[in-house]
């Protein structure tokens, strides 16, 4: 899935994403409202790992994510 559908369906994979990133809240999903760069920041900021370690995490993420908007 590319990351242009993720921002179009950002509201239904809120719970994915706080699944995946338990530290993340309403308020900072509602502030990253999507976008990849925002999200990449605040996974660093609030888990400490370097950026690398969460782009890992983020490809893991939206490659899992193929069958919840289908």
């Amino acid at each position: 899935m590319n990351w242009d559908r993720i921002e179009g369906n950002w509201k239904q994979l809120k719970g994915s994403m706080q699944q995946q990133w338990g530290q993340l809240n309403d308020s900072h999903l509602d502030v990253i409202a999507g976008k990849r760069e925002r999200l990449s920041g605040k996974i660093q900021e609030l888990y400490g790992i370097t950026k690398d370690e969460t782009e890992k995490q983020i490809s893991a993420w939206q490659a899992s994510q193929k069958d919840h908007l289908q």
